[in-house]
């Protein structure tokens, strides 16, 4: 068998393409493929108008390279005598090969690898691999995402949970918005406010989404997403998420003990066996939680009001829930610990919201497991812009439908 030959079907170039020629350079390490097209071959368009397809012999050719996946350890280049067209009244136009990706310059197969390659390594990593510049890479991952983006189709969505998350310590927030019953990321806002609720329901729509079928919403009590939601989402009805409520109270409960710990030396050291849930404590944290209990400080009540706040979500009625609720109020408004004091007001401030969990069962628990990827988005990212934090954010946790854009990845990555 010929080497050419061999090559044709490794590539799977087929007929009109045929490979003329492979040049090897060993000392720059690069493998190059010559590849022609057959005489007389013709090229098939389609007319937007009418929407007949029509065979066009080439007008004339021009010279285009396209990296594709490396021969071992060298840079493999398709180089290519490519076709151009004149349809009838229109302008000359180039064809491009059935191996072309996305973008310009590199192959379906390259880009897939790069796209891969990306999901598991941060990016200025894979430039140097691939000794390729970032904005190379950033340009074909955003291409990918925004190809994804145009599948949107959100005529289905009835809830959905918003939560903000810094790209940077501290600063540099975005709101992720999840589709809560396909568990992913459907729009991704810079900043905070109700603005970003307003942005997520215009994008909404313009996908087929119908505010009026939104049924629930699942947020924190931040006023600003409050706002936006009442205001964008009129028909929705909000169930505070109650990991972010229990994070409240958590942080009320760490006052206190910041606050004892002062006059209280059995509990330095003890912080993460107070604010721990007790399924996640480990063996010593155990011993220190239970050695607390027996004593009668205030970091201890403020644990038990705390666990019985958690205890109201197993109640099996909404009735039940209410008077649980209830109960618990008078019980934290009562303490004579000024920051449950000031939590518990915080609640009953939101009570409606609180109470509808019973009803609605959502939470923010998906955002919450997206978490871990969310951060590994970010080290993959870190050092660029937010719009790259964006990128990849959603090639984690959109799950696009990629084979739709390259028949060489895999459905999603999330």
């Amino acid at each position: 068998m010929e080497i050419e030959s061999l090559f044709s079907q490794a590539l799977g170039i087929e007929y009109p393409w045929v490979i003329k020629g492979i040049n090897f350079d060993s000392a720059k390490k690069r493998l190059e493929i010559n590849v022609d097209f057959v005489r007389g071959a013709t090229f098939s368009l389609t007319d937007e108008s009418t929407g007949e397809v029509k065979e066009y012999k080439a007008y004339d050719t021009k010279t285009k390279t396209w990296r594709h996946l490396n021969f071992f350890e060298h840079e493999c280049y398709l180089v290519v005598r490519t076709p151009r067209i004149k349809p009838e009244g229109g302008g000359i136009q180039l064809v491009m090969p059935p191996w072309s990706g996305v973008i310009a310059g590199f192959t379906m197969l390259f880009e897939a690898f790069i796209v891969q390659l990306c999901i598991h390594t941060p990016v200025h990593q894979v430039g140097k691999i691939l000794k390729i510049w970032d904005r190379k890479l950033w340009h074909v991952l955003d291409s990918y995402v925004f190809q994804g983006l145009l599948q949107a189709d959100h005529s289905a969505v009835k809830a959905f949970g918003v939560d903000e998350t810094s790209v940077k310590r501290g600063h540099d927030y975005i709101s992720l918005f999840v589709d809560l019953n396909k568990k992913k990321t459907i729009h991704i806002s810079e900043g905070k406010d109700h603005r970003t609720v307003l942005n997520f329901a215009e994008l909404f729509e313009q996908y087929h989404g119908i505010k009026d079928h939104v049924s629930d919403v699942s947020c924190d009590m931040s006023p600003a997403f409050i706002k936006g939601i009442k205001q964008a989402f009129p028909a929705a009805q909000i169930t505070f998420d109650k990991f972010h409520i229990l994070k409240k109270i958590n942080e009320a409960v760490d006052a206190v003990r910041r606050a004892e710990v002062k006059t209280e030396d059995c509990l330095k050291g003890a912080r993460f066996a107070i604010l721990k849930n007790e399924r996640n404590l480990t063996v010593k944290q155990k011993e220190t939680r239970e050695k607390l209990s027996g004593m009668k400080l205030k970091t201890t009540r403020a644990i038990r009001i705390r666990e019985g706040f958690q205890e109201i979500y197993n109640k099996p009625t909404h009735e039940d829930f209410n008077q649980g609720l209830k109960e618990w109020y008078f019980w934290a408004t009562h303490s004579r610990l000024d920051p449950i004091k000031k939590v518990a007001k915080t609640i009953k401030n939101h009570w409606e919201g609180i109470l509808r969990w019973k009803e609605s069962q959502i939470n923010n628990g998906i955002l919450e497991g997206l978490n871990s990827v969310i951060q590994a988005a970010k080290r993959k990212a870190r050092g660029y812009k937010i719009t790259h934090f964006k990128t990849m954010t959603f090639l984690l946790t959109g799950k696009f439908d990629f084979r739709k854009i390259n028949p060489f990845l895999p459905t999603h990555f999330a």
